[in-house]
């Protein structure tokens, strides 16, 4: 008979395995039942914790190489990887002090000190931003006279005038498949269009399905534009009788950011009341600025398209409500059981841009759903975490049949927790090429039914994303 010792030893190289196949739920739960068995051995924890970094739980990270340092006060790997996770976190003040225990524990660390150079970076480019910031800084779009400028003649692609059209819709899509863009003067347009346009829908857009009418609810996307490319291919396009949610994160991370905002931009020009957007944590300058939508915007057009883009994120919706069944937010539900659909009704997105660091906004935009009732410390380090029993109380109180939200990686696309009432919809398959999950999106037709339907990955070209050097996915 094995000792618990032997067994945990096994325990973590089938944990090992699972982690070399990129699946990082299996590698978690394979290194937990070590840890049950041994609790005393530092490498389990810090196992765990690159696992839980390539999950985006990177409070739940942080404490397990909390862990392995008090079993190890000495153990580099584990200030490395706390320092990876306040990183991800935006917390780089916290990165540098784990980084620079690493170099004086190894003074030759070469990952380290790429790092602690990495962190400093951004430790000086969010001060810079926080030190410029002005409450009334005047729009983007003062003294953007778009009319002035000029499409040159040898410009080989569709034409917009004063509206949108399926026709530069579907020739956009296909100049984005070969690597080409849209003239800037189209892309100020776009912008200034649809910032009108969110800016005036409520908080919590309200929709009924016609008789004739498909909705399908998308999640994350993450500028992965190939696979959304595969799952219009697959459901649909957006057209009259086919309407789409797209349920936040459009951008950051992937290579095509800049594509997906304009494509969802131009589909909701055309079709105000035919697609919607809810925003999600990604939506927000200061992960633009570190997860690479700022920059990407930067590098294919110019400074102020970031700036209306910023504009227009904070100006979107926060919540959808479909047939006063679904509630369809990007994070999840909240710290405070009193709060109803009418207190969401009645927030001013429009008083508070970004979502800060508490209040409702923060909570819709970063919450998760846990197994264990009440509620809990959030897995990622912002938010927090809330049980089946508050979602069963806030779907009662409101009327409701279920929320949807999306905001985390689900292996098979989707997840339907809290006795079917908390619903996950993720639509970034393989997500940044490191994680081995399908995609997934929930067609809903006039009898308010769910049909969740998954999808794979598809090649594409090799781009290298515009982000800061973050950890994992």
């Amino acid at each position: 008979m094995a000792s618990p010792e032997e067994q945990a030893t096994a325990l973590k190289n089938q944990g090992n395995k699972a982690f070399a196949d990129h699946d990082w739920p299996t590698a978690i739960e394979f290194y937990t039942k070590a840890i049950d068995l041994n609790d005393k051995e530092p490498t389990y924890f810090t196992n765990r914790a690159q696992a839980h970094i390539k999950s985006e739980a990177y409070g739940y990270a942080i404490a397990d190489c909390n862990k392995a340092l008090e079993l190890n006060p000495g153990m580099v790997k584990a200030y490395f990887r706390r320092g990876l996770a306040h990183t991800a976190i935006l917390r780089p003040k916290d990165a540098l002090v784990d980084f620079k225990e690493c170099i004086k524990i190894d003074p030759n660390n070469r990952d380290a000190k790429l790092k602690l150079d990495e962190c400093r970076k951004i430790v000086r480019k969010l001060d810079f931003f926080a030190a410029i910031e002005v409450g009334d800084e005047p729009s983007a779009a003062e003294g953007l006279d778009v009319d002035a400028i000029v499409v040159e003649p040898d410009y080989d692609g569709v034409r917009l005038d004063k509206d949108m059209t399926q026709e530069f819709i579907d020739d956009m899509m296909e100049r984005f498949k070969n690597g080409k863009k849209i003239h800037k003067k189209y892309v100020f347009q776009i912008l200034l269009a649809v910032k009108e346009l969110v800016y005036n829908e409520p908080t919590m857009v309200e929709v009924d399905i016609p008789d004739d009418v498909k909705l399908t609810v998308c999640g994350d996307t993450h500028g992965q534009y190939f696979d959304l490319m595969e799952l219009f291919r697959l459901n649909g396009k957006p057209s009259d009788k086919h309407w789409y949610l797209f349920n936040g994160d459009f951008v950051d991370r992937g290579s095509w950011s800049t594509e997906i905002a304009l494509l969802l931009y131009a589909n909701k020009w055309l079709r105000p009341k035919g697609f919607f957007m809810n925003r999600g944590n990604h939506e927000t300058d200061d992960m633009n600025r570190v997860y690479g939508f700022e920059g990407e915007c930067k590098a294919k057009y110019n400074e102020r398209v970031f700036k209306l883009f910023s504009e227009s994120f904070s100006a979107l919706p926060l919540a959808t409500l479909i047939g006063s069944k679904f509630f369809v937010l990007h994070g999840g539900l909240f710290s405070d059981d009193k709060v109803t659909l009418d207190d969401i009704r009645k927030l001013d997105r429009h008083q508070q841009r970004q979502p800060g660091q508490s209040g409702l906004m923060m909570e819709m935009l970063w919450t998760d759903p846990q197994e264990e009732p009440g509620r809990g410390p959030s897995k990622r380090g912002v938010g927090m975490q809330f049980g089946p029993d508050v979602t069963k109380r806030f779907c009662e109180n409101n009327g409701l049949e279920a929320i949807i939200r999306s905001h985390e990686v689900r292996m098979d696309g989707y997840e339907v927790q809290h006795d079917g009432r908390c619903i996950t919809v993720f639509s970034a398959p393989k997500y940044c090429d490191s994680t081995e999950n399908k995609g997934a999106y929930i067609n809903i037709g006039p009898d308010y039914k769910l049909h969740f339907e998954q999808f794979d990955a598809v090649p594409h070209p090799d781009v290298r994303p515009m982000v800061t050097q973050l950890p994992g996915p």
